[in-house]
């Protein structure tokens, strides 16, 4: 399996709370719902419909997972939140019990043992493993080079400051830019894949 991390984020890269102002509001984020101005259906839709046509499962961190399964179960009879509901998801968390899966098909992945259980993943024949928005699970795994693919579909505004995706390790990682997209928007959808 691949794992393929697709983000909304602002051209000084930030990638928190784009769906709307309750979303995340940590470390006082006052700009909640920033990418709605930029959202088209053919561009940054299709950027997201793309990665969830070779999608095999979802994979979240428990935040990210909770916002989604509090929004994606009563959308029903939408052909994308139809995929949403019904596709298998994992969720890593350190705190979830097994209870409060309340989203179907959805998978816990122990925090602690979230970075070997996805290297087996990644080993095992299918799909891809999509990372939607969950900054903090898309760091540890550029951190760990286990991102096959970067999708970022980039807004052009600034927010001055916010969650990051990116390792603040020193390290080094360059990467290959496969295609880029420009919405009438504004947003240019970028891949990118890891080089080496």
């Amino acid at each position: 399996m691949r794992i393929v991390i697709i983000e909304f984020m602002s051209l000084d890269g930030v990638v928190q709370a784009p769906g709307g102002p309750e979303e995340d509001t940590d470390g006082g984020f006052a700009h909640g719902g920033w990418s709605h101005p930029f959202f088209d259906m053919e561009v940054v839709g299709g950027a997201f419909g793309g990665a969830l046509s070779g999608a095999e499962a979802l994979l979240f961190g428990r935040r990210t997972w909770q916002t989604m399964a509090e929004a994606w179960p009563g959308r029903a009879g939408d052909p994308f939140a139809d995929q949403m509901n019904g596709i298998p998801k994992y969720v890593v968390s350190r705190t979830l019990g097994d209870d409060e899966l309340t989203w179907n098909n959805t998978t816990r992945i122990p925090g602690e043992e979230a970075v070997a259980h996805l290297r087996k993943l990644r080993e095992t024949d299918g799909g891809d493993l999509v990372v939607m928005g969950s900054p903090t699970l898309a760091r540890t795994l550029l951190s760990e080079g286990l991102a096959d693919e970067l999708r970022l579909v980039v807004m052009p505004v600034l927010l001055g400051g916010g969650k990051s995706l990116f390792p603040d390790d020193g390290a080094l990682r360059t990467l290959e830019l496969v295609s880029t997209v420009t919405s009438a928007t504004g947003a240019n959808v970028c891949v990118y894949r890891p080089i080496g």
